[in-house]
């Protein structure tokens, strides 16, 4: 299996050159591990070898690959899975490397420093709806909104028009506040778009303005998503290139799926189906055959347990069949388009777009596939039951549509699981090989795709930086959620810091009950939970008061950023195991299995290294951060897997002792 690499290989000098006047032009400090991607990256990139490269936090990874990406000569995509990295690297990043690159240009002919970003068609707002109004159920074009969010609407047809007369993006980034429902009252997705030589509009419209500039441009930033939708869907979205980098790497399996994975519901099929009906003709009345099709998915919706479905019954399995025919019957009846420009036709477009994706939908879903899950999800409040249909595994049409395609860099602060890159590796659709020296990891095996996994390191000492404590006295973690012996150790801890703790939790309801107990015994602190308000403004309360605790689940995992003396305790209440009833994992534990191999550890625990690192990760965020990591879950210490999830973890100095973690973070509060 392949391990850390020791050294940088010897590169021509423009690299390093630019590389270090990059940095001087950004106001940071140059790192060797800096320094060995920048080299490695314009190896692997002049060879055609995959690389994955493991760099930590403060590492300077975006220009590590930056930097040799502006001076491949041809053009480079990068991939980002998170809007703050993005914004980070077009906004801050690239134009100070251009910046940078201008000094040195003479001395590199046919350097080209154009780059642009690309999203998909829905992240920009659409100015035919906006000009033309906005189609209601019935497909109706009305030209001012109605109800309670017209306020919203109509500030967000201002702004979107103030960016076409200023020369903006359209980008909903960039966009006043707004909820999803508010935004998809602007914006169309790529089925209801007429197309930029149909719409009245095309010449200003942001996303294909958008497209023209990636196509002029010789380095793309765009999301996982849309890469996944270009290369592995293939639907063209993102202009040819050379190679591909995929920074916070270790998410991208988790958004390829998201982005092959479909829905179905009742009130989508009834939807489409009356948005239809002023559009289609010829015999018979297919948009009202839709809706009676409607009608049968949603009794035998009823009849269906929610959960996995391995075997559909022959009722669900008949009602998918009638709803995809039904809708296949609805669009042959839509007439002809017929070129004009006018409500018409939009209307048109966007009902037919509505029928066309419950007709995929229907169809993937009926087809019953052996590479697809099949899943019913639970009706909670006022949303019904839905059916949700993703990929078994999405390593192989990543090998097949992208790897054997395209050069990819792959990299992120953890890539190294159990210290080895062997199961990233696996799950992005390079195989494991066998072990060449330290350094390279390639094989000669007929099906195998040469790559390279390199860590650079961290500038952090973690080992006098930080501790990892594992509560090994507490009890195991049962189903009923946190006990008694778990809130008293949260209570303690935090206690003993006198806050600054951010709190990971595998549960909202583990969150909420350990805020409660944390608010009623030490009333004197600040105790956020998520949910209390939008996760911008509790980070913001968590960084203005040091004696606040956040409390939360996932998105706190993974993003939140907050160096400093802010925090200087991070609870983890258990190993994040995937939910046993958890449809989609489960199937891939199970598939694993089947093929002979250790679903358990090649899914769940895999599955719970990625997320543990990611949550330890939260704590130390510069050279002179302190803490402590306490691990509520004693399987860390006692089972056999907890040294697979603790390799997995930055090299923190280790203790169970409870007494002396205490005294650490009394004195970590006084200081």
């Amino acid at each position: 299996m392949p391990e850390t690499a020791t050294a940088a290989p010897s590169v021509g000098t423009p690299v390093t050159e630019v590389l270090s006047t990059a940095v001087a032009a950004l106001g940071g400090q140059q790192r060797d591990g800096q320094v060995q991607m920048a080299t490695e990256v314009a190896e692997a990139m002049e060879e055609g070898r995959h690389l994955l490269v493991q760099a930590g936090t403060g590492t300077g990874k975006s220009l590590g690959y930056l930097v040799p990406a502006m001076l491949h000569d041809k053009r480079v995509v990068v991939a980002t899975a998170t809007l703050a990295l993005q914004h980070q690297l077009v906004e801050r990043d690239l134009p100070r490397l251009v910046e940078a690159v201008s000094q040195i240009k003479k001395d590199v002919p046919g350097l080209d420093t154009s780059y642009a970003v690309l999203k998909g068609r829905s992240n920009y707002a659409c100015l035919h709806r906006i000009r033309a109004g906005v189609p209601d159920d019935q497909g109706t074009l009305v030209d001012v909104p109605l109800g309670a969010m017209a306020e919203k609407v109509l500030e967000l047809r201002a702004w979107a028009e103030e960016e076409s007369e200023q020369g903006g993006s359209g980008e909903r980034d960039n966009a006043p506040r707004h909820t999803d429902r508010e935004w998809r009252q602007v914006s169309v997705n790529h089925r209801e778009c007429l197309g930029a030589s149909k719409c009245p509009f095309g010449a200003e419209c942001f996303a294909e303005l958008a497209r023209e500039k990636a196509h002029r441009s010789h380095l793309v930033v765009t999301n996982h998503s849309l890469l996944a939708i270009d290369a592995i869907e293939d639907v063209p979205m993102i202009p040819d290139y050379d190679t591909v980098v995929i920074d916070e790497a270790h998410e991208l399996t988790a958004r390829v799926t998201q982005a092959a994975t479909d829905e179905l519901g009742v009130s989508d099929i009834e939807r489409a189906a009356r948005r239809a009906t002023r559009w289609t003709d010829g015999e018979g009345d297919p948009a009202g055959d839709l809706e009676d099709a409607a009608q049968q998915l949603a009794e035998a919706i009823e009849a269906t347990p929610p959960g996995r479905i391995d075997q559909m019954s022959t009722q669900l399995s008949d009602a998918l069949v009638l709803v995809r025919d039904a809708a296949r019957a609805c669009l042959s009846a839509f007439p002809r388009e017929s070129g004009g420009e006018g409500e018409a036709d939009a209307g048109r477009t966007q009902a037919k777009g509505m029928v066309q994706e419950v007709f995929v939908n229907a169809e993937r879903m009926a087809a019953g596939s052996q590479a697809d899950v099949l899943w019913l999800g639970e009706a909670r409040d006022r949303f019904p039951a839905r059916l949700h249909v993703a990929p078994l595994q999405v390593w192989g049409p990543m090998r097949d549509k992208l790897l054997t395609e395209k050069t990819v860099v792959f990299t992120s602060a953890t890539l190294m699981l159990g210290g080895e890159f062997g199961a990233v590796a696996t799950s992005l659709g390079l195989k494991p090989t066998e072990r060449v020296g330290h350094q390279v990891a390639t094989t000669d095996a007929d099906d195998a795709l040469p790559w390279k996994g390199i860590d650079v390191g961290s500038p952090f000492d973690y080992g006098q930086q930080s501790i990892l404590y594992v509560a090994r006295h507490l009890p195991q973690p049962g189903r009923d959620g946190l006990g008694p012996a778990q809130l008293d150790e949260i209570c303690d801890l935090v206690d003993a810091l006198d806050g600054r703790t951010l709190g990971l939790f595998s549960s909202r309801r583990a969150a909420e009950t350990a805020a409660e107990a944390v608010r009623s015994r030490l009333p004197h602190l600040t105790t956020l939970a998520q949910g209390d308000a939008q996760l911008p403004e509790l980070a913001k309360q968590f960084v203005e008061d040091p004696h606040t605790c956040l409390f939360g689940t996932l998105s706190l995992w993974q993003g939140l950023d907050v160096p400093g003396d802010t925090c200087q305790l991070v609870i983890i209440d258990r190993i994040p195991f995937p939910r046993p009833d958890d449809p989609l994992m489960s199937a891939r534990q199970r598939a694993a299995d089947q093929a002979g191999g250790n679903g358990f550890m090649q899914v769940a625990a895999t599955h719970a290294a990625l997320l543990m690192a990611q949550g330890a990760g939260r704590l130390i965020r510069t050279t002179s951060d302190r803490g402590v990591v306490a691990v509520l879950d004693p399987r860390l210490e006692t089972a056999r897997y907890g040294r697979f999830l603790k390799a997995s973890l930055p090299p923190m100095w280790s203790t169970t002792d409870p007494t002396l973690v205490r005294q650490a973070l009394k004195r970590l509060g006084q200081a």
